[in-house]
């Protein structure tokens, strides 16, 4: 009987640790692939503007700075479709292809009270 439950206690482990991790960084589905309609599958965008995701920038002098575009994770120096990642600022990345350079920018449309904290001034 105790061979019995240590054999399904390892195999119920296995099963649990067989599952994929998902990165948290990555975009829905739908924005990778554009937006489906009934389930059938839609052409990937064509020559769109690469997007800014996310910038994570350590406090700390000298350390990680890291940003992420398209759902791809990215450091400076790295390589995105073509272009170099010159440089990573608290809110925009600067990539570089030949002797053109692009800033990509983080969304900025949603208003800064919108998470529900407002500082207020005082006047």
């Amino acid at each position: 009987m105790k061979r019995a439950c240590l054999c399904l206690m390892f195999a119920v482990a296995n099963l649990a640790g067989a599952q994929a991790l998902q990165d948290p960084t990555r975009p829905p589905a739908s924005l990778m692939a554009g937006q489906g309609t009934g389930g059938q599958e839609a052409a990937a965008p064509v020559n769109r503007a690469p997007q800014l995701q996310s910038v994570l920038v350590s406090r700390q002098p000298g350390g990680r700075h890291v940003a992420v575009i398209d759902g791809e994770t990215l450091r400076v120096g790295d390589s995105y479709k073509g272009a170099r990642v010159a440089r990573i600022g608290q809110d925009e990345v600067e990539l570089v292809r030949g002797r053109t350079r692009q800033v990509l920018k983080l969304n900025t449309a949603a208003p800064a009270h919108a998470g529900g904290i407002e500082r207020l001034k005082n006047e």
